[in-house]
């Protein structure tokens, strides 16, 4: 089955084109993206810090030099990705301190479609740094969990 709008749906649509494509409006729903991302990250490093902690092995020293400098590498990358990550949610987010926005109609409208790009590029960068550390974490517990002989010595 196929949608087909109505000519009045059409009409409609037509109508809200010009207001979700204004700089102002493309502007608050970046702002809204990247507060998401800020959010889902603090939550996601805090997550995952737990579990290492509470799952992790004890002490691993009990594995091998190259495994566990390794898993030491895994996890400092990790976390430092995660926290870059933040980084530039937050930076997304707030801006930079003490931006100064001019008060002339043309200048506002150019610096709400910078902003709004700078805004999606930082959010971009944000989620692949995510996923880098939470692979990099992920990886470094898991090796820690199936390692031949870890837990046992």
């Amino acid at each position: 089955m196929t949608y087909t709008p109505t000519p009045g749906q059409l009409r409609e649509a037509d109508r809200r084109i010009p207001e979700l494509s204004s700089p102002e409006r493309q502007l608050a729903q970046a702002l809204r993206q990247a507060e998401g991302y800020r959010n889902f990250l603090a939550s996601l490093t805090g997550l995952l810090s737990a579990v290492f902690v509470l799952k992790g092995q004890e002490d691993v020293t009990k594995l091998g030099e190259a495994v566990r400098w390794s898993v030491t590498g895994l996890l400092g990358a990790g976390f430092l990705a995660l926290i870059s990550a933040s980084w530039l949610s937050v930076s997304a987010v707030h801006g930079r301190p003490g931006e100064e926005i001019l008060l002339e109609a043309g200048r506002l409208l150019r610096w709400e479609r910078e902003r709004t790009r700078r805004i999606w590029r930082l959010v971009e960068g944000a989620r692949w740094l995510g996923l880098a550390g939470v692979l990099a974490i992920a990886a470094a517990v898991v090796v820690t969990w199936i390692w031949p002989g870890a837990a046992g010595k």
